[in-house]
């Protein structure tokens, strides 16, 4: 910190348990915020690039490969977008595979999230490591749980990280019932497990701050959002998949290797738990919407920090999903149906862990990727981080160093648990204009 110096900023040079290479900025005159920088500076990695030229079939396994906590939601997004764009058709038991694979994503990243790289915040440790050392019993329920998703990962997907079952058309291969019905029991504690989390979050001490957001996610009638539905807002916004890049536009910022997007004519909006939690909480089951009001969250959930215990009301629903489509499920005649090569443009928006993801495919006469587009929800939540340290920076002005840094780490930790596998160091400048 530089107090003696006119202007007053906050430097966080790399990010803390976070996934991937990221800094923070913020500078202050007074009390008044006048510039914040979240930036990415990780090197492009060429993902849309590398598709062009590529064979449909290839597209899959080629995307599952941009994200290691949720490589099953690029990988389906992928391969919806491409049934879209060629015309498929597929079984309704491989549509409910699909839907249960997403629960073993989202129970493993959200366990992971929660337990890992959010709570140490609130309980005063650096990392779970440190936390292990006098809350053992929360480090072994993380690990549990996080070993449930990903079994389930396993079973359907070949391995728990970039999966290789999943294709256009269905799967290379389906499970049998019993490989199913063997998760039962375990699925059955880790849905205790996710109720114990809800009530362990939901004592942690939050700082008084709520933003008026506009939430974006994906609505579907009957069930809560995984991997289909509408485009909706909370302002009013109602549309396909298709319609995407007509309302949300991206731009390059010069601080960052990222893309912000942005709502047309709005600014900045949120993706991710709050967002589905605020716009889909009466597709939630009973358990999760029972748990939901025990910890006093009702829709809109407007502050932030109160992301971690919205999350894991996520982890009941998905472990409470799980065990709902295993017990009625009965594999499909065919694992895939036969997919022709043809022209054709696709689109699709599902919801990974940490929120809204799209993809768009066109495709040529022999089914080869002539270009294709990737938003992730870390891209469309990057300038609502700013937006929102924008106005709780304001208020770390007088704070001691330590103290600032941790809270500035702690907010941007709120909103993207995707961006979770790297751990580094952090240190913070801060200098301020005195008046």
């Amino acid at each position: 910190m530089t107090t003696a110096s006119a202007s007053r900023t906050i430097r966080v040079e790399t990010l803390a348990r976070v996934e991937g290479e990221g800094a923070l900025y913020i500078k202050l005159a007074g009390e008044h915020v006048t510039d914040v920088k979240l930036s990415i500076y990780e090197p492009p990695r060429m993902f849309e690039a590398f598709l062009r030229g590529r064979h449909f079939s290839e597209v899959p396994d080629i995307t599952a490969r941009i994200c290691g906590i949720c490589p099953f939601a690029y990988q389906m997004s992928s391969v919806h977008a491409l049934e879209a764009a060629l015309g498929v058709t597929i079984d309704p038991a491989v549509r409910l595979l699909r839907r249960l694979f997403y629960c073993g994503e989202w129970i493993e990243s959200h366990a992971l999230h929660i337990y890992m790289l959010h709570a140490p915040d609130f309980l005063g440790f650096q990392d779970a490591v440190a936390m292990a050392a006098q809350h053992r019993e929360l480090v072994e329920r993380a690990l549990r749980l996080k070993k449930v998703g990903n079994t389930l990962m396993v079973v359907l997907g070949g391995r728990e990280i970039h999966p290789i079952s999943a294709t256009v058309g269905g799967f290379y291969k389906t499970p049998r019932k019993q490989q199913l019905t063997a998760l039962v029991p375990e699925l059955e504690w880790a849905l205790e497990a996710a109720l114990q989390t809800v009530e362990f979050t939901s004592k942690l001490e939050f700082p008084d701050f709520e933003q008026d957001y506009i939430f974006v996610a994906l609505h579907h009638p009957q069930e809560y959002p995984l991997n289909e539905g509408r485009i909706v807002s909370s302002s009013g916004l109602d549309i396909r998949a298709a319609e995407y890049e007509e309302h949300f536009v991206e731009s390059h910022v010069k601080h960052s290797n990222a893309l912000h997007s942005t709502l047309r004519g709005r600014g900045s909006y949120l993706v991710g738990p709050l967002a589905r939690f605020s716009l889909d909480y009466e597709q939630l089951p009973r358990e999760a919407q029972q748990a939901a009001v025990a910890a006093g969250l009702k829709p809109p959930v407007k502050n932030p920090f109160r992301s971690i215990v919205v999350r894991a009301v996520e982890l009941v629903f998905a472990c409470a999903e799980a065990l709902r489509l295993i017990r009625e499920y009965e594999p499909p005649a065919a694992s895939r149906v036969e997919v022709a090569a043809g022209p054709g443009v696709g689109h699709a928006a599902t919801e990974a862990p940490r929120g809204l993801l799209y993809h768009r495919y066109l495709l040529d006469d022999h089914g080869l990727v002539r270009a294709a587009k990737i938003v992730p929800p870390t891209a469309q939540n990057q300038k609502r981080i700013e937006d929102d340290l924008r106005e709780y920076a304001a208020r770390l002005s007088g704070w001691p160093l330590a103290d600032a840094t941790w809270k500035c780490e702690q907010a941007v930790r709120n909103y993207d648990p995707c961006i979770s596998c790297a751990t580094h160091f952090l240190k913070v400048t801060i200098e301020q204009e005195r008046p």
